[in-house]
């Protein structure tokens, strides 16, 4: 198994090396930083085991722009709460804080080992999406109120944007909306802003013609053009850079895309969604979003709530899930234990769905029986020595209290609303007592 290892901690970085060195099924390379090892990945790595707190570039910072590519463990010193819960919504399977012992990273690095053996072996069939359905698996109160309002949404010409967390589904409602709509026969069209650098985006966004940049051989049509007559889907506009917001709001009023190293104007006649889970109207005050555009996006705002808030959802989802990886990898059909099925209820869900269908692919392979256990979950060992995600979230919030004097000062080290700190010392009881002012 080749492991690449990203620590700006030369001591670190060396133990580790020394340490997985001891392990002859490991090959082992390290990197000082995330930009190095971006110039040098590639297909032949099978995980990466990789810092949060570093300069330059910071571990969340570099899964994004690895997008996926690769199976992850993140290892760090002094964790925020944003940043774990970010790793986690990255499709991190497990997250050390240390010091830890290195037989709890190699028991992590032989988890990710066993599911990719078996994902490689075994690729017998695709399990149908959700998405690909065209349907919800299941559903829920909170659901059926968002699902309401898409559908008389739906119907209508006008622009929607969808707000939620990451993970909660947004590009499925999304093609819903689509589905639904008199323009379902035509094109539906997504782009992730966030997936995509800044440099490559307007090109994706509105095509070229020959010649317009030295590697364009040939003209060729955006994703603006290819969603004419039918949907055009832009998830995550809350990372869309500000120049290109200027020209998407032209695009939406003239109804006509020009492509890079042209002056002709094509026309255009699409219907927008959109979708984010940033906080838009904080980036319009700080100058980092255009009032003028979210007003163009967002005739129709829907909050899609996320997972901890449609509990009734997750026994279905899993239970679907299992019945796909199961078919998928030619396993034997397995079921939850009770004690699992209490587990997965219980969690927060941070990732969201995106989290709780990867983690029940991941117990599904690793577990040996046909019943999946508590223990098979990995839920509450995903962060060293089997903090779960809120009791970091409980820890975090009380040592930041202590060492902030208002209740304003705290949200702003902790990168949140007041309201929404007031709203997580109530969840875990903490007195406001602890301020040390």
């Amino acid at each position: 198994m080749k492991i690449a290892i990203v620590e700006d901690d030369i001591n670190m970085r060396k133990s580790l090396e020394i340490a997985l060195g001891e392990y002859p099924e490991f090959e082992i390379l390290s990197f000082k930083s995330a930009k190095d090892a971006l110039k040098k990945l590639d297909e032949t790595i099978d995980l990466i085991v990789t810092d949060i707190n570093m300069p330059g570039m910071d571990g969340i910072e570099f899964l994004e722009r690895l997008e996926g590519r690769y199976e992850a463990i993140i290892i760090t010193g002094n964790a925020t709460l944003n940043k774990a819960i970010e790793s986690i919504r990255l499709g991190v399977k497990d997250f050390l804080t240390k010091p830890f012992e290195i037989e709890t990273l190699v028991r992590a690095i032989r988890r990710s080992q066993k599911v990719q053996a078996i994902q490689k072996s075994r690729p017998k069939s695709s399990p149908t999406s959700a998405s690909a359905q065209g349907a919800f698996i299941a559903s829920s109160p909170a659901l059926e109120g968002a699902l309401r309002i898409i559908q008389k949404a739906a119907l209508t010409d006008a622009s929607i944007l969808l707000l939620g967390e990451s993970g909660v589904g947004k590009e499925l409602f999304a093609s819903h909306i689509h589905a639904l709509s008199p323009r379902k026969n035509s094109p539906f069209i997504a782009i992730n802003m966030a997936a995509i650098p800044d440099n490559l985006l307007e090109s994706e966004l509105f095509g070229y013609e020959k010649g317009a940049f030295t590697d364009a051989t040939e003209g060729r049509a955006g994703k603006i053009e290819a969603a004419n007559g039918g949907t055009l889907f832009l998830d995550e506009i809350g990372e869309m850079p500000l120049g290109l917001q200027a020209k998407i709001l032209r695009v939406l009023q003239e109804k006509e895309v020009v492509r890079l190293g042209s002056h002709k104007p094509i026309k255009v006649e699409f219907r927008v969604v959109a979708a984010t889970n940033a906080n838009i109207k904080e980036k319009i005050r700080l100058g980092e979003f255009r009032e003028d555009l979210f007003f163009r996006l967002q005739t129709i705002p829907v909050k899609i709530p996320p997972l901890r808030e449609r509990r009734e959802e997750i026994m279905p989802l899993c239970t679907w899930r299992l019945q796909k990886v199961c078919e998928q990898y030619d396993l034997n059909l397995k079921s939850l234990s009770s004690s699992a099925q209490r587990e997965l209820l219980g969690y927060e869900w941070p990732g969201n769905i995106r989290e709780l269908l990867s983690v029940v692919e991941r117990a599904a392979i690793l577990s040996e029986g046909e019943e999946i256990s508590c223990e098979d979950l990995f839920l509450s060992s995903r962060e060293s020595g089997g903090n779960r995600v809120e009791n970091l979230e409980r820890d975090l919030l009380q040592e930041v209290l202590l060492s902030a004097s208002t209740l304003q000062e705290s949200a702003q080290i902790l990168g949140i609303s007041e309201e929404m700190l007031k709203n997580k010392m109530a969840k875990y009881a903490i007195q406001s007592s602890l301020f040390k002012g």
